[in-house]
């Protein structure tokens, strides 16, 4: 397993990273807001942060769910938070045109799940130079993510990691399987667990995702003890009027605990 750069943060060596963030950038001020409170928790408990916002929701249950703003403002954003905090920032992108403007300022590219076998958006995300964070697909299966990993070397990067988020189990659920974090590393790929995604219950709610909140943290404790590289958890000041994946945010105020946990279960393991 080959460690790689991502700003001031290395994924896949002695220290987990944790990429935390809101869901959306619903305003700038928002998530500014957010990732200055973020940013000073992180410092605080001595842990390596990767600041995630998605500028555009491009999957959305419904036609009338909230999306974001458009790619080149929101990139803007991001790089403007990097900069100015001095924190690695991640966000996705959803098509060749738009991983070439995040290629541009953006430290982190986030390849969605269900857009994890695209070849010409791994391909344009690898020639960017950046590193890249693939979303496993709820549909693969982890030894599946050898096609994946050997198609971005074949186009130039070797700088990526792959993120767990739950497999398809039945309708409207989805199941996380531990087992997946070992199979995935023993292959000699770094692996992020995605502990607020693997809550979901996609259409759950008819018209809109929902989901089992209060067991992300749950999952993300079990993760860090099967020995993953690190925690993806999305995290909201007040989730219940989040624009998006309300159910499953975590709270704000509980994120110095989490952070503390997950330090002290990844200590006893290594």
């Amino acid at each position: 397993m080959k460690p790689f750069r991502v700003g001031k943060v290395t994924i896949g060596g002695k220290r987990p990273v944790f990429i935390l963030g809101p869901c959306v950038i619903e305003s700038e001020k928002f998530v500014w807001s957010m990732a200055r409170k973020i940013s000073e928790i992180c410092e605080a408990e001595k842990v390596d942060l990767i600041f995630k916002a998605s500028y555009d929701k491009a999957n959305r249950t419904s036609v009338k769910s909230f999306r974001g703003v458009a790619v080149q403002e929101g990139c803007e954003i991001l790089a403007a938070i990097a900069y100015k905090l001095k924190i690695p920032v991640t966000t996705d992108v959803h098509s060749p045109a738009e991983a070439k403007i995040a290629g541009d300022k953006i430290d982190l590219l986030q390849i969605p799940a269900f857009l994890c076998r695209q070849t010409d958006l791994l391909r344009a995300a690898a020639k960017t130079g950046r590193a890249i964070n693939i979303k496993k697909g709820q549909f693969l299966a982890p030894w599946d993510l050898r096609n994946v990993a050997e198609k971005l070397i074949a186009f130039g990067n070797d700088k990526f990691c792959f993120t767990e988020r739950g497999a398809t189990f039945g309708y409207n659920n989805l199941v996380a399987d531990m087992r997946s974090l070992f199979w995935i590393r023993e292959q000699g790929f770094p692996v992020i667990f995605d502990a607020t995604h693997s809550v979901q219950r996609p259409g759950g709610g008819g018209n809109a995702t929902s989901g089992d909140g209060a067991l992300a943290p749950v999952l993300a404790r079990a993760a860090m003890a099967a020995g993953c590289d690190g925690i993806f958890m999305e995290v909201h000041e007040n989730p219940a009027r989040a624009l998006s994946d309300a159910a499953v945010q975590v709270p704000l105020k509980d994120l110095p605990k989490h952070l503390r946990m997950l330090k002290a279960i990844h200590a006893a393991v290594s």
